[in-house]
């Protein structure tokens, strides 16, 4: 499979993930009371709207530094199949978030756990890239593949913190979730991190 159809296929994922964050922006309606109110009440989906939808945004840009091969297409297949289950976690958490309780702490907990499970997911790519410079359009330098590294796992253990923190107060977890989302804004890929193609070092070196 070249990278054409395997980057068709997985924006078309990508596409219907964030289509299915829309549709978790629903109110009652008329007759369920001001519609300030009731914008006012959903604020939770709202919030969450926005952290999943620049998540997924994130790693979309992110998926579109790597090129196909057999084992990358399982290891983007496991991305993806994690990235279908945001809008449910996402509207699962809208929903409880405000219930209090451990219904709150559960749904809090479910949200960041299934980010990690993300990110755990694109370690695979991460690692594929690594170890298979030549085929990268941008190959990492070999000098610069520990601190690509770094920063990447570094970027990891917010989720964990949240998932923790979940079963304390859910609100802080969901903060911290959107945190690691600013942070992947910012943060280069690393196809982009240095363009020029330094002499071959040892693949995967750290």
């Amino acid at each position: 499979m070249d990278r054409g159809r395997l980057e068709s296929f997985s924006d078309g994922v990508f596409a219907v993930a964030i289509t299915l964050l829309a549709l978790n922006l629903t109110i009652a309606g008329p007759g369920h009371g001001p519609l300030l109110h009731q914008l006012g009440h959903h604020w939770p989906s709202f919030v969450a709207y926005l952290i999943s939808f620049f998540t997924i945004g994130i790693i979309w840009v992110n998926h579109h530094t790597l090129i196909a091969n057999r084992t990358l297409l399982f290891a983007n297949l496991v991305l993806l199949l994690v990235i279908v289950a945001i809008p449910f976690a996402t509207a699962t958490m809208a929903s409880y978030l405000t219930a209090g309780g451990q219904d709150a702490h559960v749904a809090a907990a479910l949200y960041a756990g299934t980010f990690e499970l993300m990110s755990l997911a694109f370690v695979g790519l991460l690692e594929w890239a690594l170890h298979e410079d030549e085929r990268m359009h941008q190959p990492v330098p070999a000098t610069a593949r520990k601190a690509v590294r770094t920063r990447f796992y570094i970027g990891q253990l917010p989720y964990l913190v949240a998932f923790g923190v979940a079963f304390v107060s859910a609100p802080v977890a969901v903060i911290i979730t959107a945190v690691v989302a600013i942070y992947y804004i910012f943060e280069r890929t690393p196809a982009r991190q240095q363009p020029a193609r330094e002499p071959a070092g040892p693949a995967g070196s750290g």
